[in-house]
């Protein structure tokens, strides 16, 4: 058999391949055309994402425990102190805790990422649902369904009453008790509980409210501490602080024109039982003004009980003694007279504390310094074989100092701390046997340096208090968003979204019958007990009669399947 054309001659193998195609019934691959999404759809799909309700729990509980490490972590903004101690404690948690900035917890890339975003996603879902709420509001209730009595709450009955008055008389019925009213037809549809989404929508409000109050107080904040001894004063001035922390956007110009002073310090302990020299209370009394030339007024500071100057508050810390101490210089003039701050070691006010002594001459009038480092006990026990203050009242107070000489280091390099000592270039003073030159002192007594020296007299003791100014923004609206976040939770929690219809016709016995029906949008056992409270205030207009049930076809749309009576 010849062949015709170009075509060149099938394998038996090809032939056999079609063949079983053109029987195959099976659809054949057919590659899929998907629209890519391209940079707009894939900004639609984000905001989709970051403004739904999932997003923002998720986002919501990330920022709950990013806060965890805020609370349990040393932060430089609170305490700097603490978290120095912290590096030098832990020399391989330090490092790793700096370059995850878990020491400025609230203040961190990764903290701030998420409190933007849970902002944006708080604001992106309200509004949508702000336009859909005032929808509803403006929209009619929705009309009475065909078949009232498949609804999970119903009643009817028959009555006297035309259906006209039996509708007007459901309307003022429910607009009583605050339903929104619409009829249609032989009808009468309510609806109540809008509060509901009313309350859901206030919720979320108060969020943004307390996160942009929260950022507000972060960005313009300042707190400052002084510590303030008996008599002396302080001005509301950068330059009054011993040390100052503020937000990134404060200025000293918000700083408020006020100033005070401690007239006096009061301190009351337990005298007896287990609690022996616990705290009871603490007040200080001080005389404060406002402005530049505002008249002096008396108050009372107390640990609870700060004083508000406009948007400041000054609150009381701390407390502990200052000894007074005259220092001579080897030519036997005053080098150095005052009152010297301690500070608390222990809560029976075991004090340790530095006298510095800068504008000295020695005994052959060259200039040089002096140091003195030692502890303060208010009530020292000679016969108790400790050096520890028995309890925090005054009542033997004795100081113990060590002298030195040499260079301070206040006069250039780093900053010092002025209640501690550095030692690194001074030398002790010695006594006969060669060792360091040490003295207990109780008031009243002198500390005789050797070889003419000089000398130190313990005058006396005064008291002081370590106050603390903070300015904070936003409290008031921190406080009022508080509130409507707790209205509007127990708001959506506790109002339930509801409808009630009402319809009214003739039946064939030539009576009204009446059907009423209940709709929540949640599960409430209140529900049949309200529609049978309306139901009851309908009968005063449309009392019942009694009446036998009549047979009805399955095909009538327009009546109940049953009837209650």
């Amino acid at each position: 058999m010849s062949t015709t054309g170009t075509e060149p001659p099938k394998s038996e193998e090809a032939a056999e391949r079609e063949a079983t195609s053109q029987l195959s019934t099976a659809p054949s691959e057919e590659r899929l055309n998907v629209p890519s999404l391209g940079p707009v759809g894939w900004l639609r799909w984000f905001w989709r994402q970051l403004t739904s309700m999932r997003v923002a729990l998720i986002l919501l509980f990330l920022l709950s425990l990013g806060a965890i490490p805020g609370s349990v972590i040393p932060q430089t903004s609170v305490d700097a102190t603490k978290v120095d101690r912290f590096r030098e404690q832990h020399e391989t948690l330090a490092p790793l805790y700096d370059k995850l900035q878990l020491f400025d917890v609230y203040t961190s890339v990764w903290f701030s990422a998420i409190y933007i975003l849970l902002f944006i996603s708080l604001a992106g879902c309200i509004v949508p649902r702000s336009w859909q709420f005032v929808g509803q509001l403006r929209a009619r209730p929705p009309r009475a369904p065909r078949r009232l009595d498949r609804m999970p709450v119903y009643t009817t009955w028959h009555t006297d009453a035309e259906p006209e008055k039996v509708l007007e008389a459901a309307r003022g019925v429910l607009g009583r008790k605050r339903f929104r009213t619409h009829r249609e037809g032989d009808a009468v549809a309510s609806e109540k509980g809008y509060l509901r989404e009313f309350g859901n929508l206030v919720f979320h409000i108060a969020l943004i409210v307390l996160l942009l109050a929260f950022a507000a107080g972060q960005l313009w904040k300042s707190e400052g501490n002084k510590l303030i001894v008996q008599g002396d004063g302080f001005s509301n001035t950068l330059t009054q602080y011993d040390d100052f922390r503020s937000g990134s956007l404060f200025t000293a110009d918000s700083l408020d024109s006020f100033g005070f002073r401690l007239r006096d310090f009061h301190a009351k302990y337990e005298q007896s039982g287990p609690q022996k020299g616990t705290a009871r209370d603490y007040r200080a009394d001080i005389a404060y003004w406002e402005g530049a030339d505002g008249k002096e007024k008396k108050t009372t500071i107390k640990v609870n009980e700060p004083l508000s100057v406009g948007s400041s508050k000054v609150y009381l810390l701390a407390n502990g003694f200052a000894p007074v101490v005259t220092v001579k210089d080897g030519k036997g003039d005053v080098a150095y007279r005052g009152p010297v701050p301690f500070l608390q070691q222990d809560n029976n006010q075991t004090s340790s504390g530095v006298v510095k002594v800068t504008d000295y001459r020695d005994a052959k009038g060259r200039k040089d310094q002096l140091g003195f480092q030692g502890f303060f006990v208010p009530d020292f026990q000679p016969g108790s074989g400790t050096m520890f203050s028995q309890s925090p009242e005054l009542k033997n107070p004795a100081l113990m100092l060590t002298a030195y000489h040499g260079n301070l280091g206040v006069d250039g390099g780093p900053a010092q701390n002025v209640y501690q000592l550095d030692t690194t270039n001074m030398k002790k003073f010695k006594d006969k046997d060669g060792g360091p030159f040490a003295k207990k002192l109780v008031p009243g007594q002198t500390m005789t340096l050797p070889k003419g020296a000089g000398s130190l007299k313990f005058e006396g003791i005064k008291e002081w208090a370590n106050f603390q100014v903070s300015h904070q923004v936003g409290n008031g609206w921190a406080l009022g968003g508080a509130i409507a976040a707790i209205a509007g939770l127990a708001g959506s929690l506790f109002i339930q979204r509801r409808r009630v219809w009402v319809r009214s016709y003739e039946g064939k016995d030539g009576r009204t019958v009446v059907e009423m029906a209940g709709l929540g949008r949640s599960e409430s056992t209140r529900l049949p007990e309200e529609l049978g409270d309306l139901a009851l205030a309908l009968r005063d207009d449309a009392a019942p009669v009694a009446t036998e049930p009549e047979p009805q076809a399955d095909d009538a749309p327009d009546t109940p399947r049953g009837e209650r009576q």
